[in-house]
């Protein structure tokens, strides 16, 4: 169990928050959350990229010279991969690179990243009534008093939902990286030096990623 104090807009303790739930067990974390990071890098590539072959390329068909007497090396086409502008030898085609991981392995691996970063991290109110209009200043100076300075490190935000006025304001700030509930993941979770996650946010994800 995590015992985490919520801050207001002010930067000031007003309450303390308990979240609990199933994860890894120690010696079993840092590989079930290590597959489920490979998982997620390698189902992000494409897959898209293609070369062509010598049977793909335009021209070739005739042979350039004939087979003897030239006193040149024989040539069937100038579409060979020696030639300039031939074909590619075992160049990259289309292809899946997905991985599979179960259900419950995938949600124990991000509940495991997540109660990780939760020992370090700032829970506040929600504060969307605190921005009638977008501001990147008001959320900078906020990130400060909740003792995060976003120049020296990247931020990971978790909002419950979204909001206009909380993206206009936080997309500006190099470092500072918002994410709702349902797009919670391992490698934003991995790659932030400091989580701030409001408390309805907190609850809700402890309500939909809980205990399977």
């Amino acid at each position: 169990m995590v015992n985490c104090a919520v801050k207001n807009w002010e930067g000031e303790e007003v309450s303390q928050i308990n979240f609990e739930w199933r994860v890894a067990k120690p010696e079993n974390a840092s590989h079930i959350v290590h597959r489920a990071l490979v998982r997620q890098m390698t189902n992000s590539r494409q897959g898209t990229a293609s070369a062509k072959t010598r049977s793909e390329v335009r021209g070739g068909g005739r042979k350039p010279w004939r087979q003897k007497g030239t006193g040149r090396a024989r040539a069937g086409s100038i579409r060979s991969p020696l030639w300039r502008g031939g074909g590619v030898i075992f160049g990259p085609k289309p292809r899946d690179f997905e991985i599979k991981m179960n259900r419950k392995e995938r949600r124990l691996a991000l509940r495991t990243a997540f109660q990780d970063c939760l020992q370090d991290a700032v829970v506040v109110e929600d504060f969307n009534d605190r921005l009638p209009r977008p501001k990147t200043k008001e959320v900078y100076a906020a990130l400060q008093r909740w003792g995060i300075d976003p120049d020296r490190c990247r931020v990971l935000a978790i909002a419950p939902k979204p909001d206009p006025n909380v993206t206009l304001s936080m997309r500006n700030l190099p470092g500072v990286k918002l994410i709702y509930v349902n797009n919670l993941n391992v490698y934003d979770l991995l790659t932030a030096d400091r989580l701030v996650v409001t408390s309805t946010a907190l609850n809700q994800i402890q309500e939909v990623y809980g205990d399977d």
